[in-house]
């Protein structure tokens, strides 16, 4: 089941990030610059992993899809141990508690503009998505969070970038 949800999710997270590029030509063209910028503009090439960390925006394009798209909208369900308070509202003791984190991906109290892809958000803030902060959540945090984080990440951030530099893409009629 891990291994299932793991491609799952990749596969939908970069489908995703090639409808949001297609959508937004000046974000895919800084795209493929970036990743041209690297390996050249040999499209035969296959790129490698040691190759990611040199894709700044190619990374900011994950994050703000992750942000837009999330993997699965509604994080694992959690229990309230005890009564508590929580924004104005009681949360009685062994509440069945959903974090709606495709909701807080369109909050405009943490987001500007939260309805419009714009991975520049992401670029020169350390804003990671590995439940350090709070605002970007696609895999959950704490004991629950997702424990394939790296593999699932490395796997949408190097196929994303395969497509991008192995195509011309392009929407039909345009």
């Amino acid at each position: 089941d891990m291994l299932i949800g793991g491609v799952e999710s990749s596969s939908t997270t970069v489908e995703w990030a090639m409808r949001e590029l297609l959508r937004n030509p000046c974000a895919m063209a800084t795209t493929q610059q970036e990743i041209e910028s690297v390996v050249g503009l040999d499209r035969n090439c296959l790129l490698k992993e040691s190759d990611i960390k040199n894709y700044e925006y190619l990374r900011c394009v994950v994050k703000e899809t992750f942000r837009l798209h999330p993997p699965g909208p509604l994080l694992v369900p959690h229990q309230s141990t005890q009564g508590c308070n929580v924004g104005g509202y009681h949360i009685p003791t062994r509440t069945r508690i959903f974090v709606n984190i495709w909701a807080m991906g369109r909050d405009e109290s943490i987001w500007d503009d939260p309805y419009h892809f714009k991975p520049e958000i992401f670029i020169g803030k350390n804003i990671d998505f590995r439940g350090q902060h709070y605002e970007l959540l696609p895999f959950g945090t704490g004991r629950r969070g997702c424990p394939g984080i790296p593999m699932g990440l490395s796997v949408t951030e190097l196929t994303l970038a395969q497509l991008i530099h192995c195509f011309h893409w392009t929407v039909e009629g345009e």
